[in-house]
C-alpha cells in the first residue's frame, strides 16, 4: 500500500481514491507535468512481467471518450503501477446509492455512454467480463467513462476459459459455467441499467441452488413492476439484454444501442400526457416505437412463436391475458 507524499518516480502520491479484489488506484500529481494522474497498484505484484503488462496493453489500443485511457506503465521501486487520466467523479454505484431509481432519460443516457464504450471495445475483440456500477465513474459533467478492465480478456481467450470471472450479481448465465462472449457484457449491460431504472437489482448474488433457476429465466422480473413509469419499449430493451440464453440475447452493443436510441428518440418525438390536445404532433407522426415494432411481428396472440410471453420470454397460455411473471399483457 502507497502512502501520502510517497514518491515513484516522477510521481507524487496525494491519497487512495479506491481499491478493489485486483489492485487499489491512487490519486498522484506527475511533478514534471505539474499534472493529476490516477495510479492503479496490482496487488499481485509478484506476477510474471507479461502477466502485469496485460491490462495496460488491452487499454492502450482503447480509444474512446467513456472508457478511462492509460498514458503509460511503469515499475519504480520494484513497485509496477499503471498510469491513468484522473476524472474527478463518483462511481455509478455511489450514485445510484446516493440516488435510487433514475428518472428515465438520465438512464437512458447513461445506458448509451456505457453501450458506446462496450461497443468500442468489442470492435477491439476485448470483453470486460466484470462491467457494473462500480466500474463506471460518472463525472462532474455527466459523462461516464468505464475503468477497470483488469479483468478483461481478448474474445478468443475469454470464450474458452475456464475460470469464473465476475462479480455474481451482475455475471451473464454462461459466465458462472467460466465462459463470456461479447453477450455476456450486454447482460451485466441490462442489469445495470435494470439498476438504474428501479433501484434495485433484479436478484442478488445466485446462491448454486439458484443457479438453474438463473438459466431458466426465473430470476429476473420485468423493471416495470418496480417502477411503473418505466416506458414498455425501454423494458423490452433491458428484458431482451437479460435473456438467459445467449441465442435470445442482443449480439452486439450496436444493437442495443439502436434500441436504446429508438426509444430516447421515441420520448423526445411524443408529447407529455398534460400536453394540449392541438399539441404539435410527433416529427414523425408516429408513437413511441416498441422492440416489438423494432423486431418484426408476432404471432396471432402477440406473442412469439411458441407461447412465450414477449416481454420476458417466459411461458405463456394460450388464452392469459397477462403474463404471470412479469405481469405485462401479452
Amino acid at each position: 500500500m502507497l502512502h501520502a507524499d510517497q514518491a515513484l518516480g516522477k510521481y507524487k502520491v496525494v491519497s487512495m481514491l479506491g481499491s478493489g479484489g485486483f489492485g487499489s488506484v491512487y490519486l498522484a500529481v506527475d511533478t514534471w507535468l505539474d499534472k493529476k494522474v490516477a495510479l492503479k497498484v496490482p496487488h499481485r505484484q509478484n506476477l510474471n512481467f507479461s502477466e502485469l503488462l496485460r491490462e495496460p496493453r488491452l487499454l492502450a489500443t482503447l480509444d474512446h471518450p467513456n472508457i478511462v485511457s492509460v498514458t503509460t506503465a511503469e515499475k519504480q521501486d520494484d513497485i509496477f503501477f499503471i498510469v491513468m487520466e484522473y476524472v474527478p467523479s463518483e462511481t455509478l454505484e455511489t450514485v445510484i446509492a446516493a440516488s435510487g431509481q433514475f428518472e428515465i432519460d438520465r438512464a437512458v443516457d447513461h445506458a448509451l455512454q456505457i453501450a458506446r464504450a462496450v461497443e468500442h471495445a468489442h470492435a477491439q475483440d476485448i470483453i470486460h467480463r466484470d462491467l457494473r456500477p462500480g466500474n463506471v465513474l460518472v463525472s462532474e459533467a455527466g459523462t461516464l467513462k468505464v475503468a477497470d478492465f483488469g479483468t478483461a480478456r481478448v474474445i478468443e481467450i475469454a470464450a474458452r476459459g475456464t475460470t469464473i470471472i465476475g462479480s455474481p450479481p451482475y455475471m451473464a448465465p454462461e459466465q458462472f459455467r467460466g465462459e463470456a462472449v461479447f453477450a455476456s457484457d450486454l447482460y451485466s449491460l441490462g442489469i445495470t441499467v435494470y439498476q438504474m431504472l428501479t433501484g434495485a437489482l433484479p436478484y442478488q448474488a445466485p446462491t448454486p441452488s439458484d443457479l438453474d433457476r438463473l438459466q431458466r429465466g426465473e430470476l429476473v422480473r420485468s423493471p416495470r413492476l418496480l417502477n411503473g413509469a418505466i416506458p414498455t419499449a425501454l423494458s423490452d430493451v433491458v428484458m431482451q439484454a437479460l435473456a438467459p440464453k445467449v441465442a435470445n440475447r442482443y449480439q452486439r452493443a450496436s444493437e442495443f444501442i439502436v434500441d436504446l436510441e429508438r426509444v430516447r428518440d421515441g420520448r423526445r418525438a411524443t408529447p407529455p400526457p398534460s400536453a394540449a390536445p392541438n399539441a404539435v404532433p410527433p416529427r414523425n407522426g408516429a408513437p413511441e416505437t416498441s422492440v416489438s415494432q423494432i423486431q418484426g411481428p408476432r404471432g396471432a396472440s402477440g406473442t412469439p412463436a411458441g407461447g412465450f410471453c414477449w416481454h420476458c420470454r417466459k411461458p405463456l397460455h394460450a388464452r392469459a391475458d397477462h403474463c404471470p411473471f412479469c405481469g405485462e399483457a401479452p
